[in-house]
């Protein structure tokens, strides 16, 4: 059997192909290719274009590769520009996630793991947070991927669709063999924003809000290396191959660092000073949101190998270094059908 994985040219579903790719599984990958790439894909690999939402499209693939399991990642994630373009996101998040599961749903598939977000817990009352929290979006990112969870969930009970939800904290870090990693030129995660800024490629670093009530001043998060949360996703689909019921849980350590914290770390792996600006807060921003992580190691008895940000940040360093020497000649170039 196959597995279709949906913007598995982008950044985490590409590590997470890689991943199933180690591991034996065949693999099929969907991406319009608007922020994936065709070089992050293992060799020979080419991605199918075109979008999770097409049904017709989806459909063929299901019957053409015999997918028996969906993992799906193709969607928007920048917060800030969900407050500027709602429907946008409801759109490419919530409206084609919708078809998709439809059109698994038509084909027989079985198994779906959606890779959801702690933007659904909004700015939580409880810090670490746990699964069962109360669910309040903050930005319509947020409530495009919670809209998803709750039609994911009752498709589930009509139809039998086993699946997992994967709540993602905060993903930094490369592939430690540098086959993939964060190649988005304006990609806004802060640990990708504060190397290129060491590095020189940017002119500096935003710190948004220095006047949080935390010990620093600036936000709180969770940093899971894009590695253990690759092999997160494939202990999900074993877990739902051996008849595990269905799941939603928090990939995180458990563990939380300031805004300021990882500025810290990246100036002692770079060993230098570099640029950094303390402006307002931005809108769409928690204060402090950290994994409570214990419900994902037990039942899909997985155990992060990279829990360590000097390591997420070195890899993310070497990543970043590896751009720079290709000069920018990764390609979209892909096959359509």
């Amino acid at each position: 059997m196959t597995v279709l994985v949906t913007g598995g040219a982008g950044y985490i579903g590409s590590h997470t192909v890689h991943e199933l790719v180690d591991a034996g599984e065949r693999v099929v990958v969907l991406d319009n290719l608007t922020t994936g790439f065709r070089s992050a894909l293992p060799k020979p690999m080419l991605p199918i274009v075109g979008d999770a939402g097409d049904q017709a499209l989806v459909a063929s693939i299901i019957e053409t590769h015999q997918v028996d399991a969906i993992i799906h990642f193709a969607g928007s994630i920048v917060v800030p520009e969900s407050v500027r373009d709602p429907l946008k996101y409801y759109s490419n998040n919530t409206v084609n996630s919708r078809n998709l599961m439809e059109a698994a749903i038509k084909s027989g598939v079985r198994h779906f793991i959606f890779s959801s977000t702690a933007a659904v817990y909004g700015d939580p009352e409880r810090v670490p947070v746990a699964e069962d929290s109360p669910l309040n979006p903050v930005s319509p990112y947020g409530w495009s991927k919670l809209m998803t969870e709750v039609m994911l969930r009752d498709a589930a009970a009509a139809h039998g669709l086993g699946h997992v939800i994967l709540r993602y904290f905060n993903v930094a870090g490369a592939d430690p063999k540098m086959r993939t990693g964060q190649s988005t030129p304006e990609a806004t995660h802060l640990i990708k924003v504060a190397v290129q800024a060491a590095l020189g490629m940017r002119a500096g670093l935003d710190v948004y809000g220095t006047d949080y009530p935390t010990p620093d001043g600036t936000c709180i998060r969770d940093y899971i290396h894009v590695t253990d949360l690759a092999r997160a996703h494939r202990a999900a689909l074993t877990y739902l191959r051996a008849g595990g019921a269905n799941a939603t849980l928090n990939c995180g350590y458990g563990l939380g660092y300031s805004v300021l914290q990882v500025v810290d770390a990246v100036r002692r792996a770079i060993g230098h000073e570099f640029p950094v600006r303390k402006v307002e807060r931005r809108a769409g921003d928690p204060m402090s949101i950290v994994a409570a992580a214990g419900r994902i190691r037990e039942l899909l008895n997985w155990s992060p190998e990279l829990d360590d940000l000097d390591t997420i940040v070195s890899h993310a360093i070497a990543w970043e270094r590896r751009l720079a020497a290709q000069n920018g000649r990764g390609n979209r170039e892909a096959i359509s059908g």
